[in-house]
């Protein structure tokens, strides 16, 4: 019975987040809820896929850069934890079946910082690298992805600061992140590595 309640509690809120939300998205597929609150910024370039799903306190932002264009773009059944940022000034893509947990950063952009004679918060926010997030993925918790991409059916590591490339199949560990396991097609098994040269596997 408490199963059947929750089945409808939880449809009700994707009809009210549809009927009321989703007008604000450039695409919103079916079944899509956000968790109240929640924050968007630039909703007409960002585009969510069937039956995602996203916890409290989601920040979706997305403002191309003057006289550029830009896209968020976040793929079907994927499910995010509390307290995530997605920001793009020009392209972040999560592709389908991505899980994070809390309080996980992602964003294709930093803060500039070079001229000293100006408090960083008035320097201009700069692109660093397209993002994509690859189908199949595991982030762990507080992890952060600027300008970097993660390949398919990867894990993230609490705690870790993605700013490399981490290959497809690969676990990823620390403050950079580096690869510690990775699929070996060949061998058809895991392997252990204390460090993989990025790029590899």
């Amino acid at each position: 019975m408490i199963g059947l309640v929750q089945r409808i509690l939880a449809k009700l809120r994707s009809l009210w987040f549809a009927c009321v939300h989703a007008p604000r998205f450039g695409r919103c597929g079916r079944n899509v809820l956000l968790y109240a609150p929640f924050r968007v910024n630039g909703g007409e370039h960002i585009g969510l896929g069937d039956r995602t799903v996203m916890q409290r306190g989601a920040w979706l932002y997305c403002e191309p850069s003057e006289g550029q264009s830009g896209r968020l773009h976040v793929g079907s059944g994927c499910v995010f934890g509390y307290n995530n940022h997605i920001t793009a000034v020009r392209d972040v893509v999560i592709e389908d079946h991505v899980l994070t947990a809390n309080n996980v950063y992602i964003s294709d952009n930093l803060h500039s910082y070079e001229d000293v004679g100006v408090p960083i918060m008035h320097q201009p926010v700069r692109f660093k690298n397209a993002v994509v997030i690859g189908e199949g993925s595991w982030i762990g918790e507080n992890v952060c992805i600027i300008g970097a991409s993660v390949g398919k059916n990867c894990v993230v590591g609490a705690n870790s600061v993605v700013t490399h490339d981490i290959p497809d199949f690969s676990v990823a560990v620390g403050s950079p992140a580096v690869v510690i396991r990775y699929y070996d097609r060949s061998a058809g098994r895991w392997e252990s590595k204390g460090v993989l040269r990025q790029g590899k596997g």
